[in-house]
This record gives C-alpha cells, sequence and structure tokens, in this order.
C-alpha cells in the first residue's frame, strides 16, 4: 500500500512555517463564518447547556458553592460563559444564550490550531489542511460548537494535550509532558472525559519498556514522575473538594458507584425491558455506540478513515503513537458501551473523541487512495489543491442541508411559547411551569419550575399552573409521559406554537391548568 506524503520525518516538510501560519489563519477565518451563521441560525438551544448557564450565573453571582462545589458539571466552560456574559452584559435569556454559544464557538475557533498540529504530527504536510477543514465539513462538530454545549472547550484543551504527547512518543523531550498535564488538567476540569489521556500516556510508556530502558534512561521514570505528579496537583485539589473524580450520575455508573439508570429514567434512548438480558444489553449498547459513531464521522469517511490509519507518519516513536491512539480508542469505546449499557444512552456527541482522530484519518485515506496515481505523486500545489477542493464539496453535497441546518431545528416553538409566557406573566397570571426540557422556564426568564428532576413534585403544588409539552411527550411510554398526561387530565391547550423547521416541524402545547386547579379546590373545600 502506498505510503500518505511526507510521512518519513526525516525528509524536511514542502510548506514553510509562514505558508503553515497563512494556511491557519484562512481555517480560522473558515470556522469563524461557519459557527458565526450556525449562532446566528439557532432555533433553541440544546437542554444539557440550561445547566451550564444556571452554573455560569452562579459563577457571576460569586457563588462559589452553588458554582463549583455542588454543581453536577464542572467549571471551567461555566466559567468562560460567565465571563463572555460580563464581557458583553445584559440580564436577558438570550443574553445569556449569546454569551454561553460565544464561549463555545471561541473554542471551537481556537481548536483549528492543536488540531493542525495534531494532524501534521500523525499524518503529515499534505493532510494537514484538508483534515481540519473535514473535521469541520461534518454536521454534528458545526452544531455542537455553535451550541451551548462545553465539548469545544473540552477539545480544544485536549488536542493540546494529545499533540503533547505525541511529540513527547516521538521526540522522548520530557519538557513535551507538561504540556500534556496542562491540556489534559483543564480537559478534565471542562468534562471528566480528561483524565483519559493522561492515564493513556502512562499505560503506552509502561508498554514501551525497551523505549525507556535504551532510549530515555531516567529520563523515562522523570517523565512518568512529572505526569503523575503534575496531573495530581492540577486536578487534586477539585477531586479533593468533589471527593470523587466527579458528580454526574453518568461517571457514578461507569465506575460500578451507583446501580444502572431506572427503566423508564429519562435519560433512556427507550425503556428497559423487564427481562432484559446481559446479551442483549450489550448488543444494544454496541448498535448504539456505532450509529453514534456513525453520525459523528459520517458514513463516506468511515471507511477512509480505516485506509487513512495506514498512512501514521513512519519513523522514531510512531508504534508508541500507535499505541496512545489504539489505547486511547479502546477506553473510549469500552467506556461509551458502558455509558449505554447503565444509562442506555449513547449520542454522537459523546464520540468526538474518537472524531477528533477518524475524521483527519479520513484526510489521509483520501491522500494514500489518490497516491496509487501516477499523476497525483508528480501533482503539483495547485492540482491538488484543486482536488482537494473537489473532495470537500462532494462531502458537504453529502451531508446536504444538514450541514447548515439551524442549531436546535424545529424545537423554537418552545422559544415562543416562553416568550408568551413572560407576557402573561407582566398581564398579572403568574404561576409556575412545568416544562420538562426547561426551554420554556429558560426563555421566560423564570428558574423556579419543574422539570425531569422534579417533575414528580409538580402535582402537589397549586402554583404549577402552566404545562408546555410537545405531542411526544404527551405520547410516550415513559413515566414522566404519563405524569405530564395526569397534569392536564383532559385539558386543551390555550396556545399552539409550531416550529419554524421544514422537515421536523414541533408543535408545542401550552396548557393552563387554572381550571382545573380551581375545580379541585372546590371539590376540597366541599369535602
Amino acid at each position: 500500500m502506498p505510503k500518505g506524503p511526507n510521512n518519513d520525518p526525516a525528509n524536511p516538510p514542502n510548506v514553510s512555517p509562514l505558508g503553515h501560519f497563512g494556511r491557519v489563519v484562512v481555517l480560522v477565518a473558515a470556522t469563524s463564518a461557519l459557527l458565526g451563521w450556525l449562532a446566528r441560525h439557532t432555533d433553541v438551544l440544546f437542554a444539557d447547556g440550561l445547566r451550564y448557564i444556571a452554573q455560569a450565573r452562579s459563577l457571576e453571582r460569586g457563588s462559589t458553592e452553588q458554582g463549583v462545589t455542588r454543581a453536577v458539571d464542572h467549571p471551567v466552560y461555566p466559567l468562560a460563559v460567565a465571563a463572555a456574559h460580563r464581557l458583553l452584559g445584559g440580564t436577558s435569556p438570550d443574553s445569556w444564550q449569546l454569551a454561553a454559544q460565544l464561549a463555545s464557538i471561541i473554542a471551537g475557533v481556537l481548536l483549528v490550531v492543536p488540531l493542525y498540529l495534531l494532524i501534521w504530527e500523525l499524518f503529515g504536510d499534505g493532510c494537514a489542511a484538508p483534515g481540519v477543514l473535514l473535521v469541520y465539513a461534518v454536521p454534528l462538530t458545526g452544531h455542537v460548537f455553535a451550541d451551548v454545549l462545553s465539548e469545544s472547550t473540552f477539545l480544544l484543551f485536549w488536542a493540546w494535550g494529545l499533540w503533547g504527547a505525541l511529540r513527547f512518543l516521538r521526540t522522548g523531550a520530557v519538557g513535551w509532558v507538561s504540556l500534556v498535564v496542562v491540556g489534559s488538567g483543564l480537559a478534565y476540569l471542562t468534562r471528566p472525559e480528561g483524565l483519559l489521556l493522561p492515564a493513556a500516556l502512562g499505560v503506552v510508556v509502561v508498554l514501551s519498556p525497551f523505549w525507556v530502558a535504551r532510549g530515555l534512561g531516567k529520563r523515562g521514570i522523570f517523565a512518568l514522575a512529572a505526569l503523575v505528579l503534575g496531573s495530581s496537583a492540577v486536578i487534586g485539589p477539585y477531586v479533593a473538594l468533589k471527593g470523587g473524580i466527579g458528580t454526574k450520575p453518568s461517571i457514578a455508573r461507569l465506575l460500578g458507584t451507583a446501580p444502572r439508570s431506572s427503566a423508564h429514567a429519562v435519560e433512556r434512548q427507550r425503556p428497559l425491558e423487564p427481562d432484559q438480558d446481559p446479551a442483549k444489553t450489550t448488543i444494544l449498547a454496541a448498535r448504539s455506540v456505532g450509529k453514534a459513531l456513525v453520525e459523528a464521522v459520517t458514513i463516506p469517511l468511515l471507511p477512509l478513515a480505516a485506509v487513512g490509519l495506514f498512512g501514521l507518519r513512519r519513523g522514531a516513536g510512531a508504534g508508541r503513537q500507535g499505541r496512545l491512539l489504539a489505547v486511547i480508542g479502546l477506553a473510549a469505546l469500552l467506556a461509551l458501551l458502558r455509558l449505554h449499557a447503565t444509562g442506555g444512552y449513547c449520542s454522537p456527541r459523546h464520540a468526538l473523541i474518537l472524531a477528533l482522530v477518524l475524521i483527519p484519518s479520513a484526510a489521509a485515506g483520501v491522500e494514500i487512495v489518490l497516491g496509487c496515481s501516477a499523476w497525483w505523486r508528480s501533482a503539483g500545489g495547485s492540482s491538488r489543491a484543486f482536488v482537494w477542493t473537489v473532495v470537500l464539496g462532494a462531502v458537504l453535497a453529502v451531508n446536504g442541508r444538514e450541514w447548515l441546518a439551524p442549531v436546535g431545528e424545529g424545537f423554537d416553538g418552545y422559544r415562543d411559547a416562553g416568550r408568551w409566557l413572560a407576557q402573561r406573566a407582566a398581564v398579572g397570571e403568574p404561576g409556575r411551569i412545568v416544562d420538562v426540557t426547561g426551554w420554556s422556564q429558560f426563555y421566560s426568564d423564570r428558574e423556579a419550575g419543574y422539570t425531569f428532576e422534579n417533575l414528580v413534585s409538580a402535582p402537589d403544588d397549586p402554583s404549577a399552573r402552566w404545562v408546555v409539552a410537545r405531542e411526544a411527550h404527551l405520547k410516550g411510554p415513559w413515566d414522566y409521559c404519563g405524569r405530564l398526561r395526569s397534569l392536564i387530565d383532559g385539558l386543551q391547550p390555550v396556545a399552539v406554537f409550531r416550529g419554524s423547521a421544514r422537515r421536523r416541524p414541533t408543535r408545542v402545547y401550552v396548557f393552563d391548568r387554572q381550571p382545573l386547579l380551581a375545580r379541585r379546590e372546590l371539590e376540597h373545600v366541599r369535602k
């Protein structure tokens, strides 16, 4: 099989430092335009982001108790959101959404730099710029980075740490370990998955005894000590504060310190069958992980990624780098399988660690396939750029409308419902909102209300007046769907808001429980 271009580190690169800088500037401009466009065309923010915004609000008020100690999520991204909001100003829900999206977008744009270096390190000169473009040409990447989620911030630090690990494994220079410690530490303080990188690097060093004995010598011991002590210094205070590596329920289930989620838990993609055996659980988990990986990488790029993994740069340290990627990949896959087996869910954004390597591998796969042609091997820079333009255009054509589809497409009915409820409160019609998604509470600027977490308490609250739900929630098989049906008890909606999406419009219904509450109060008085 032909080797990828410039995969021999002994050969000098074909691009000057100024040329690399120019490439990065163009890539930064392109990603800024994409993520900015998606942010401007956001129907509604991802519901998980409401936690980050609530945490950022606590941090802006100076409440570290609520913003760090008692918070479920790790603090770096909420801190970035709070900083962006302080810079932008404003008190409305839209100002907080803009601040959260800005924090996510800035990280997504800055990711271009370590991603470029990472791809160049793994696959060489010819794949660096196309690999970055492919990462952002996948619909999931742009939609996650332009939303109010922590993935772009996490991947920014993760990519720097991974690049440092790869450089250390190639050169043996212990100084690169410091980049691993800082990068993975900040990644962990964004999301708990950040611990995977230093753990994987430690495993690879231990599995490379001949390199340590003949190459690094005592520096191998220093490298491991720096990795362990440095990581402990960066993440240790937070672990001590939280009493563990994280307080998310999913982490406890992964570690086996908590039972798997209940059969009808809201996070499950489908209810757990009463007689489901471990074999079926494993099969369902494998299918879900496979589906998530396909959506994160896309079908056209997956086979090319398999080919591209053969295009890893040769030379000193290549085997150790390959082992690091293998350890990370295997650990990430096992974690995703257990995530679904214990929690019943696995979304494509959970597979972004894998996608960050597989998508650039697809660029290397393209280079290898084209390298079978004598014309390509002798082609100049302009000819290669033209071919890559065609390839990227084909990828975008396959992804079609999904690439530029609005973030949260079709769910803007919740935003309209929230604003409608804000108007009701302004004219003297208050009352708590019951909305399992939390969207209408956010857009109506009401923090108090009932969501998935406390829905069970809503029937006993006489101030729980408004119920906001879409049809799927009212007809679904989950326990919370039955609770929503019992709350409206045959009432007709007082307002209906239709999402703007052409293909997947979602109708959002608003029910006023005031007549029902008044009737129950009258019945109570008569008794």
